[in-house]
């Protein structure tokens, strides 16, 4: 089953930036999320039911945070949070 997407303004501002190439790329992410969103990494405390998935965007190492509703045993949708690299990353989210 594939979930409903919907995207948080920050990662909207993200991708906006981004080049038509690499936006293919990362809605091709997205849509790997939408069928599996158990391909990303649960993230543990202060970030408990996030969750980041990692892939190569120009040869650089991008994440991809995410949370699912209602919740990661019977998610109906998938929001997606932020989109970057490591560098300052998991603080971004947080906030």
């Amino acid at each position: 089953m594939v979930l409903k997407i919907r995207v948080t303004p920050s990662f909207n501002r993200i991708v906006k930036k981004l080049h038509a190439k690499d936006k293919k790329i990362v809605d091709k992410v997205v849509g790997e999320i939408a069928v599996d969103p158990s391909i990303g990494e649960e993230k543990k405390g202060d970030l408990a039911g996030i969750f980041v998935y990692k892939f190569k965007l120009n040869k650089q190492e991008v994440l991809l945070a995410y949370r699912l509703e209602p919740d990661k045993f019977k998610p109906q949708e998938v929001i997606l949070m932020t989109l970057g690299s490591h560098e300052n990353f998991y603080s971004h989210v947080k906030h």
